[in-house]
């Protein structure tokens, strides 16, 4: 045994659990890719958990030079956890707006657009 103090035992274990459980779970939001008949769009469907886990993943999930001009986000099927996770589409955008793209954000479920709003400088004013 290392140590003989409680305390340090029950902080290592604690963030050990905290770790692995990051790791295990930082996958778990999945993308998928549609474009149109046409070519010209591309939707995103992206479901799961979002949280600083599993953002920059997401963020790198995305074709920013291969993808036609206007891109959509479909996130109805996700939730958003966290400020990294909610930083997130906006980092996906800037990174498509760098490339000429387009790109439209929808179907974030009522607490993560509000989280999203409040993030981005653009809360209601009494909220």
């Amino acid at each position: 045994m290392a140590t003989h103090n409680l305390a340090v035992g029950v902080v290592v274990g604690s963030v050990t659990a905290v770790v692995i459980f990051a790791r295990r779970v930082a996958h778990l939001a999945e993308v998928t890719a549609v474009t149109d008949p046409d070519g010209t769009t591309v939707v995103y469907r992206v479901s799961g958990e979002l949280f600083f886990a599993s953002s920059n993943d997401l963020v790198g999930q995305f074709d920013y030079a291969g993808d036609p001009e206007k891109v959509v986000i479909a996130l109805s099927a996700a939730h958003v956890w966290d400020a990294s996770s909610a930083a997130a589409p906006d980092a996906i955008e800037t990174r498509y707006a760098q490339r000429g793209r387009t790109v439209e954000i929808t179907g974030l479920n009522a607490p993560s657009a509000e989280f999203h709003r409040g993030l981005s400088g653009e809360l209601t004013p009494g909220h």
